[in-house]
């Protein structure tokens, strides 16, 4: 099957001694950590697994061609997006024929003839990779600030261009987390700087154009090395918020946009365990708020007096089964984004003290959300919406008559696409301490005779809160077109039953995430989704902990497991403050320095945890940029599954020299990293007969 001139790479051992709360601990691997990116040793070694790789899907590589052509087929190529008004503008993005990266452009009316106001194509020339952190345009609509990733570490430089000349300002901004935020004054901007060494964005700082960097004014600096900042600005465009956040805390703080050398006031002061954010109309605050309220809770209040929460009001009451999600807060109507019982919803509540309602959808699983609307005066609602046999589609509420709407968009299809021949369903699997976990699958229905003859593909995530949405995907098509029958599992750990769902796969809980996803894929087989044989998993980033956890706990289960940029070295990365981003996760995972969650968390880290056994075939991927799961982790866990493992399965380790964590970055380029996917696990159930 393989070119056997080429032999899985043996990485050396030298073993690296680590001792705490009495457990001694042995890495061997601990050499492939290079901070700088540099040691001749490590690059050599990610080589040849990248050779030995290359060289195991050489058989593969016509049916992984078929598949990125038939991925990227599906695509529209000249795609618009639903333009939006700002000010005097209709803004948006499109592509354009064969272009990796999109326009963003603008016009003077809906669908008047548009104005580029930047070509990405031409910032990503000669690029390995890019990223568009964003793009803001000045009050005046003269001026656009944007920031750009040209490695992968998410560490941004921005530029100021002049959309009258059409050239770029001398204005250069180094080391950014995100986009920068304009002052109303047109003259200032606002930015979060990273940290170099642990890519935190602790630092807020106040730009002058036509200044230096060096002369820019530190405006805030947060201190809590377990919080992140965000910037952002109300919708009324009055003030800039400043967002700052750990894992289970916030706190806001405001500036008023139109005094720029003014400092930030906070809302209130953080409170451990009290999460909030703020929507302003006029002088009133609304405050999305988990006092007293596990599933959040709408309070009201003058913002002069909102830094005491004995002066809050309450506008929408606290459900048990009910978590609030998002609001948009209009000038005459109040918009709020729910999931009840783990079905979203959106409901419209009119200021003036009318009925409000709720809009109607009607797909077994589905997903809803607010898109943009950026003017709060507007009396029209957008929302987008979507299931898993429904693509993207772009609705426009008319706010004053219930639920009457108008289709703007729906995402294009290219090919025979007839969302009739697929079929979705939404269960409830029991798992082994008797909680029910909610499964979101599809299926092409001309194989719903045969299903339990089927392959089976899982997909979990289960962290951070993080809902993954059972939304359309046209990449997915490959999968069911040749019979797959494709499953997400709603895990702990995520949020589909709101907060306590996600409680209760964090921390000491941890464990709930691992056993959700063995008894649902348990659970499918059991009710005929799919054959015991034919089960491959897929999970990436925290999802990759999870999948590294399940073929330790569960390794017979699944035929073939992709772990993408997977968090599998937890204890390890856990202890070490220096590595990115590590402080903001012990509300997520615990910090290992105290012995209880050091003991637990090591009874499930993947490398840790790696054992004398069989385990499925395997493909683990990575990005040598990666800024949040540093490549290292996989590289360890790889090498040691080639120690430990006692089968003759596959176990191919793909690292891509020129990404980050999210992979690569164009359009059609992206596509690559989903058909090696998808390659590997047709060619290992036998489902390319013809070779191609």
């Amino acid at each position: 099957m393989s070119q056997k001139n080429i032999q899985p790479p043996v990485a050396r051992k030298t073993p690296h001694h680590m001792l705490l709360h009495g457990v001694s601990r042995t890495d061997d691997y601990y050499w492939m950590r290079d901070d700088e990116r540099q040691n001749p040793e490590v690059i050599a070694h990610l080589q040849a697994e990248n050779a030995y790789t290359e060289s195991e899907f050489a058989p593969r590589s016509n049916l992984q061609q078929v598949l990125f052509d038939e991925l990227t087929s599906r695509l529209q190529k000249d795609e618009s997006s639903v333009p939006y008004q700002w000010q005097q503008h209709w803004y948006g993005s499109k592509y354009i024929a064969d272009a990796e990266y999109p326009l963003l452009v603008r016009s003077a009316t809906y669908d008047g003839p548009s104005q580029c106001m930047l070509d990405t194509n031409l910032r990503a020339a000669d690029q390995e990779f890019y990223s568009l952190a964003g793009a803001a345009v000045s009050p005046d609509e003269t001026l656009l600030v944007f920031a750009e990733d040209t490695i992968g570490r998410r560490i941004y430089r921005a530029h100021v261009k002049d959309l009258q000349s059409n050239t770029l300002l001398s204005d250069r901004l180094e080391g950014l987390d995100s986009a920068p935020v304009w002052a109303n004054d047109n003259l200032h901007l606002f930015y979060i700087a990273k940290d170099e060494q642990t890519l935190l964005g602790n630092r807020v700082y106040r730009h002058r154009l036509g200044s230096p960097q060096s002369a820019d004014v530190l405006v805030y600096q947060e201190l809590d090395e377990s919080f992140y900042l965000s910037l952002g600005k109300t919708l009324d465009g009055s003030h800039l918020v400043l967002t700052q956040e750990s894992t289970v805390t916030s706190e806001v703080s405001l500036l008023d946009a139109n005094q720029p050398l003014t400092q930030f006031i906070s809302v209130l002061a953080r409170e451990v365990g009290h999460e909030y954010s703020v929507y302003k109309l006029g002088e009133q605050l609304y405050i999305l708020t988990n006092w007293q309220a596990n599933n959040f809770r709408l309070m009201q209040v003058p913002l002069a007096l909102s830094a005491d929460k004995q002066n809050w009001q309450e506008v929408i009451a606290h459900e048990p089964t009910t978590r609030i999600e998002d609001v948009l807060l209009l000038q005459h109507h109040l918009i709020i984004q729910n999931r009840h019982n783990g079905h979203p919803s959106i409901d419209v509540h009119p200021l003036n003290g009318q009925a409000s309602y709720s809009l109607e959808f009607d797909d077994a699983a589905y997903v809803v959300g607010i898109d943009v609307n950026a003017q709060q005066t507007s009396q029209r609602l957008r929302i987008y919406y979507s299931s898993m046999t429904t693509p993207e589609t772009i609705y426009e509420y008319d706010l004053n008559h219930a639920n009457h709407r108008v289709l703007l968009k729906q995402q294009v299809v290219v090919g025979d696409f007839n969302h009739e021949r697929y079929q979705s369903e939404r269960l409830l699997i029991t798992a082994r301490d008797g909680v029910q976990v909610p499964v979101s699958l599809v299926y092409r229905r001309d194989y719903s005779n045969q299903m339990s003859l089927n392959p089976l593909y899982v997909y979990g995530y289960g962290a951070y809160g993080y809902t993954i949405e059972p939304d359309f995907s046209s990449s997915v098509l490959s999968l069911l077109d040749r019979g797959f029958i494709y499953a997400i599992a709603h895990v702990r750990g995520g949020e589909m039953l709101g907060r306590d769902w996600y409680d209760a796969g964090r921390l000491l809980n941890k464990q709930h995430t691992f056993n959700d996803f063995v008894d649902v894929t348990k659970g499918l087989v059991a009710l005929g989704y799919g054959h015991q044989d034919k089960v491959v998993a897929a999970g990436g980033s925290a999802g990759g902990l999870l999948m590294g956890a399940v073929i330790n706990q569960a390794p017979d289960l699944y035929h073939a497991v992709a772990a993408h940029v997977p968090f599998v070295d937890i204890v390890t990365t856990m202890l070490d403050e220096s590595i990115p981003l590590t402080t903001n996760e012990y509300d997520e995972w615990g910090n290992p320095n105290d012995k209880q969650y050091f003991d637990y968390m090591l009874s499930y880290s993947p490398y840790d945890q790696v054992k004398a056994q069989d385990y499925p075939h395997l493909l683990v991927t990575t990005g040598f940029h990666d800024s949040q799961v540093q490549y290292f982790e996989p590289a360890k866990w790889v090498a040691k599954l080639r120690e430990y493992k006692t089968d003759n399965h596959q176990l191919l380790f793909h690292i891509d020299m020129d990404a980050g964590h999210g992979g690569k970055s164009g359009r059609y380029q992206q596509y690559q990293d989903t058909a090696r996917e998808y390659a590997f696990f047709i060619d290992l159930l036998g489902l390319n007969p013809c070779g191609v």
